[in-house]
């Protein structure tokens, strides 16, 4: 299965210039069965590249865009009375799809951002008593624009726990934008795009994943990262059990994307900043600044 990931990796980059690293950890974070926070500013390719990630995967995509008025029922669905059947039946709303744009979810009150909590956590809503299971697989990618611009609401920390990863894909440099300028539209070029991985492949792939080796020595060395963040004065919030397994997660997609049947320290580090940075509370988004003091005092085990 590695030669398809390795296509659909290079067929990613052809769409999005110049982001090998953010492209191969947003596909790490979704052969890790997490969801993706993708922060920053508008214009920089956040919703081309969920996009591409759900054209390359062959996934039902869905975008919603998140605005200031935008209702719980909006996203979820609602109960809409037949006059014929003299009853009530469920209309399913845009979040029934495998794979979920929340575009500039921060533009959203905090009520309408938690209807996504329950749908993220157990891949499931629950409506006046009565649940529904959502489609499987089941992948939010949210994009987020910084706390800086106006008519934001922040995301509050339960909601940010809920991404495996959060990421930023900043501007491109000169060549890559030279390339984007003298090329056709990003999106005229998604159109053309084949599956490189269907959605029964993708669910090998994560099962693989699940079976990845870890040594006791290499979880002895997570949990130290893990106690450190707690009894550290850097950070005010340490990483909570929920990190621990996230960070654990996509190590091990890590690893496996590069081949390997174990998890090497090399993983962790490679995908602490994405996991972590937006868990610790911190004021920047630079998220290789916040992790910094961990990689620097940790020792590897």
């Amino acid at each position: 299965m590695n030669t398809e990931i390795n296509q659909l990796l290079a067929t990613a980059n052809s769409i999005i210039l110049g982001k090998q690293q953010q492209i191969r950890l947003a596909v790490c974070c979704l052969l890790a069965k997490g969801h993706l926070l993708i922060e920053d500013i508008p214009g920089v390719g956040k919703t081309t590249l969920s996009h591409t990630l759900a054209h390359l995967f062959g996934l039902a995509y869905q975008r919603i865009q998140f605005t200031s008025d935008i209702l719980p029922a909006d996203i979820i669905g609602s109960s809409v009375f037949d006059a014929q059947q003299n009853s009530f039946s469920f209309h399913p709303g845009p979040l029934f799809k495998q794979m979920i744009l929340a575009d500039e979810i921060n533009r959203a009150t905090p009520k309408a951002q938690s209807a996504l909590l329950e749908a993220m956590e157990e891949r499931q809503v629950t409506i006046e008593g009565q649940t529904y299971v959502l489609p499987l697989p089941f992948f939010v990618i949210a994009t987020q624009n910084p706390a800086y611009q106006i008519g934001t609401f922040s995301l509050p920390e339960s909601q940010l726990d809920r991404f495996l990863m959060r990421i930023q894909l900043g501007y491109p440099d000169r060549e890559a934008e030279r390339q984007l300028l003298m090329g056709q539209p990003r999106h005229s070029l998604i159109k053309t795009l084949s599956v490189q991985l269907s959605p029964e492949q993708l669910a090998e792939c994560q099962l693989a994943v699940g079976n990845v080796f870890v040594a006791p020595a290499l979880l002895d060395y997570l949990q130290s990262i893990i106690e450190f963040t707690r009894q550290s004065e850097h950070y005010p919030c340490g990483l909570s059990p929920r990190a621990g397994l996230s960070l654990l997660a996509a190590a091990k997609a890590w690893a496996f994307m590069d081949q390997r049947q174990a998890v090497l320290p090399e993983d962790v580090q490679a995908v602490l900043p994405a996991v972590a940075a937006h868990r610790l509370r911190c004021t920047s988004i630079d998220s290789a600044a916040t992790v910094a003091p961990i990689l620097e005092k940790v020792p590897v085990h």
